[in-house]
């Protein structure tokens, strides 16, 4: 075999070679994807404003009486509802209400003696033995012990009140989140001695300008974004008073997930224009390629087609898609980035 005769050979096994690779070569793998279906609903244009989770019960509970601070809870300590937050020396107080007690005693046994000094005058006069001066000065002093008995044990009333007031007492259950005094100093009545923060019972303080105070009523829900992860609450309250300088008003809003903590940032998406009904979709089905917006629509045999879209109102986490998208429709809304038009795909969570 001469050397042209070598390389004819050769020549014709190429193509033979390169068909049988190709036959060989494997079919790609559907593609993992995760869908949601387009929603048609009726929505409205949403407004973002930025909100504070607050503590509906947040207060500096302050001393009753005065006195020297002999015990503050700890900062953390959970304290139940009507429990001590701190403590008064009150020894001088007991000391106080020891002696009124006593006088109170006295006053008891001068109004014996002299309710039976009334009732011997009153036998004396019956008689004719006893000047009716004597028997008036005699009802005039019972009546006056009488009195001071009563001051007396007003005067107990009160200073047992004060006893009772030397430990603060917490109005509602919190923590304790800031002692204001410490142990051995001096107060005075209405001194503030530490901080209780509901936990429990939380909700979003937001502003929001007065353009959205038509759409917005108490009882509907919104859309709180929290570290980048979206909610529904309900509205609780409207506040319809609005600041002339900043033109905002305030909304309060329900913040019943436990992960919120006091003084979390959240933000509030606020109804911003009438509703009106639209199809909407996941953010995450938007693929974005230049100046153009595209979805990827999954078929009934599982394989994806490329739909253009316009995009419309944003909805929280949801936006308005103008194009060939109808209700129910399954957009890919994660592994379609690498997607091409008839490919087939698994659906499944991303």
């Amino acid at each position: 075999m001469n050397f042209y005769t070598r390389i004819a050979i050769i020549t014709c096994l190429f193509p033979v070679m390169s068909w049988a690779e190709e036959a060989e070569t494997p079919q790609a793998p559907a593609a993992p994807v995760r869908v949601e279906q387009a929603q048609r609903d009726t929505f409205s244009a949403t407004l973002w404003v930025s909100g504070t989770v607050i503590s509906q019960n947040d207060a500096r509970i302050a001393a009753e009486t005065d006195g020297r601070i002999t015990w503050v809870a700890d900062v953390g300590s959970r304290i139940p509802k009507g429990e001590a937050i701190a403590r008064i020396d009150a020894a001088d107080l007991k000391l106080e209400l020891a002696d009124s007690e006593a006088r109170l005693e006295s006053l008891k046994s001068q109004l014996t003696y002299r309710d039976s000094s009334l009732q011997r005058l009153q036998k004396l006069a019956a008689s004719n033995n006893a000047a009716a001066t004597q028997l008036d000065e005699a009802q005039s002093q019972l009546d006056m012990t009488r009195q001071e008995i009563k001051r007396a044990e007003v005067a107990i009333a009160q200073i047992k009140r004060r006893i009772k007031q030397t430990e603060v007492l917490a109005p509602f259950p919190g923590v304790v989140a800031e002692r204001l005094v410490q142990i051995g100093e001096f107060v005075n009545r209405g001194a503030q001695v530490a901080r209780l923060v509901d936990t429990d019972h939380r909700e979003i303080r937001a502003q929001a300008p007065l353009s959205v105070a038509g759409w917005l009523r108490e009882g509907m829900q919104v859309s709180v974004e929290h570290q980048r992860t979206e909610s529904l609450s309900p509205v609780s309250y409207v506040i319809p008073v609005g600041d002339e300088r900043s033109r905002m008003f305030e909304v309060r809003i329900a913040a019943d997930n436990p992960a919120w903590i006091i003084g979390s940032p959240v933000r509030v998406a606020l109804p911003n224009s009438e509703p009106r009904e639209m199809i909407a979709i996941p953010r995450d089905g938007l693929v974005l390629r230049g100046d153009n917006i595209f979805v990827m629509r999954v078929n009934k045999d599982n394989t994806v087609e490329k739909i253009m879209v316009e995009t419309g109102i944003g909805l929280g986490g949801f936006v308005e898609v103008i194009g060939n998208v109808g209700q129910g429709d399954r957009i890919v809304t994660r592994g379609g980035e690498r997607l091409q038009p008839g490919q087939a795909v698994t659906i499944g969570d991303g």
